[in-house]
């Protein structure tokens, strides 16, 4: 008895161990004291096993008779316990059926309606006699690497065949009936034989995706119209029921040029949809119904002058185009009084002037004014510009990129400061700086690793 507690006796005396440990406290095991004394130290222990909860409780100058069968009972009924060992659970779902994994789905009679009728893409079916056919292998593989930009469908159903005019082994393509016109044939057919390539089919696939003048949206542009020269016509596009006729109108003026000119594409597109387009080619305020621009390579934008719209005045302007009478709507601050900073600044109207000098490296950065990296580089870039200032054929040039165009797609801008060096001999191949620090010394790194007519040496310099 200690302090008039019962514990455990022994021949212990001569031992160095503690007296809890020598002599623990003796507890019942049917008590509630007890119960929060296990819970205390099973806890304690991060919900362990029955034996270190054991060894925890007896540590601490505790011994519960029959404690195994106690803690095994707490153990048992321990929420946390039970979450901490509990099985791991498989997913119960069935397999995905066929027509989920494979490149084309088969076509229903159900989806005629919405595919030709109401549709606003080009549907794609592939006929054949059955899955063992290998024109139907072919175009499973045609169809794999291109099942994101088009929906494909195939069936082995002869009514269906004859619906579709065709016969088994060939791939039938169909723009709904919105965008049909009789400048246009109803649908086009490819017959695929043993000795036909996937890439072939792909490129039947591609060549008609496009009816002759389309409907451009956000949602199709950049799988669908990102062939340049693109002729767009703005205007309010809206095919639902109390406005089709007015936009067929348009539509049909529009198919009366393009088919004069098959090698570019037309569109009509909504002026909504592409309102921050029409600004930039300056047509956002012209007060006419229907406005024209022309996407062209590289980035340029052409506006045809607003004026009351009709096929003549559309055929004028895409000949004009087409011989080079057309100049390019470029945005631009005033081109600077004077240029004779370290840097040299750039505008959109001296853009090619400067940069695509073909006599000259240059090393642009595109910043903008309110970008604090740019704000940091500044005294860095300037010091550059200073350190090569006596390099005839070297220019150290930035431009504002959020006040001007980057009339070139090669000098892409995604974020600030992007800083190209232009090789003056490869100027549509520009290098890009990625990463690493941009101060004095890794920019001068740059500059030397791509120049191609420095005069002076590094160690010069």
């Amino acid at each position: 008895m200690k302090r008039g507690l019962l514990c455990v006796g022994g021949r212990l005396k001569q031992s160095s161990l503690s007296e809890e440990l020598k002599h623990p406290v003796i507890l019942p095991k049917d008590s509630h004291i007890v119960e929060l004394i296990l819970a205390h130290y099973h806890a304690k222990v991060c919900h362990q096993g029955r034996y270190l909860t054991l060894m925890e409780l007896r540590a601490n100058g505790f011994w519960v008779i029959g404690g195994g069968k106690s803690v095994a009972k707490l153990i048992h009924g321990c929420v946390q316990c039970r979450k901490l060992r509990r099985p791991t659970e498989q997913q119960q779902m069935a397999e995905l059926p066929k027509e989920r994994v494979e490149a084309s789905a088969p076509f229903l009679y159900a989806e005629k309606q919405e595919l030709l009728k109401d549709g606003d893409d080009v549907a794609i079916v592939g006929v054949f006699s059955g899955e063992e056919d290998a024109a139907y292998e072919i175009y499973q593989e045609a169809c794999n690497s291109l099942r994101e930009d088009f929906k494909f469908l195939h069936t082995f159903d002869s009514e269906v065949a004859k619906f579709f005019k065709a016969s088994p082994g060939q791939v039938v393509m169909l723009h709904p009936e919105r965008f049909r016109s009789k400048y246009e044939p109803a649908s086009h057919s490819l017959t695929v034989k043993d000795s036909t390539l996937a890439s072939e089919v792909q490129d039947f696939f591609k060549k008609h995706a496009l009816p002759l003048v389309g409907h451009r949206k956000q949602s199709n542009d950049a799988k669908r119209y990102t062939k340049r020269p693109l002729v767009v016509v703005y205007y309010g596009v809206d095919f639902s029921f109390d406005y089709r006729v007015a936009t067929q109108f348009w539509r049909s003026k529009v198919l009366e040029v393009a088919k004069d000119f098959p090698e570019y594409t037309f569109a009509i597109a909504d002026e909504e949809d592409y309102a921050d387009e029409l600004k930039s080619l300056g047509l956002s305020d012209s007060g006419e119904e229907v406005n024209v621009g022309i996407l062209g390579e590289g980035g340029k934008k052409y506006a045809m002058e607003p004026e009351e719209f009709d096929s003549d005045v559309l055929h004028s302007f895409v000949m004009a185009f087409k011989k080079g009478k057309v100049k390019p709507i470029v945005k631009s601050q005033p081109i600077p009084k004077s240029n004779k900073g370290p840097v040299t600044v750039v505008v959109g109207k001296t853009f090619d002037e400067i940069v695509m000098d073909a006599k000259k490296d240059v090393l642009i950065e595109f910043y903008a004014p309110w970008c604090g990296h740019c704000k940091n580089m500044e005294p860095d870039y300037i010091a550059l510009g200073k350190k090569y200032k006596n390099e005839k054929n070297l220019v150290i040039a930035k431009m504002d990129a959020t006040a001007n165009d980057v009339p070139h797609e090669s000098y892409k801008v995604e974020g600030f400061p992007t800083i190209y060096f232009a090789p003056s001999n490869s100027k549509q191949s520009p290098v890009k700086l990625e990463g690493g620090k941009r101060d004095l010394d890794e920019l001068s790194k740059f500059v030397e690793k791509h120049a191609t007519q420095l005069s002076q040496k590094k160690d010069e310099l």
